[in-house]
């Protein structure tokens, strides 16, 4: 599990990250979120629906602590998530934002 500080380490960065990803004249309209569950971060996009009104949570990424690496997963349509080979585990969390944020699986 994930200590106290590494949490509000890991918090401060993504929050520095999401307001320098979203433009400031889509901040209203497009939000970028994130959870945790234990070891793992979950990374999702959260936008108007298609349906007046409503909105959509799409996922982006997931990130899960296993034996000090980060690992990078993507969600595929049936909910499933999936190891990402082409990002390998690294002990820096923000290296693997990094990582997502080049690669085209994520943002296409």
């Amino acid at each position: 599990m994930l200590d106290a500080f590494t949490k509000k380490r890991i918090e401060k960065f993504l929050n520095n990250y999401i307001d320098q990803k979203i433009p400031k004249h889509l901040k209203r309209d497009i939000q970028i979120k994130y959870k945790f569950r234990g070891d793992t971060i979950t990374l999702t996009q959260e936008r108007p629906s298609f349906m007046p009104g409503q909105r959509v949570e799409l996922p982006i990424a997931q990130f899960r602590l296993d034996n000090s690496f980060w690992k990078v997963y993507w969600k595929d349509s049936r909910d499933k998530w999936h190891f990402v080979d082409d990002i390998k585990p690294n002990e820096n969390f923000e290296e693997q934002v990094k990582a997502v944020d080049k690669n085209d699986i994520f943002w296409a």
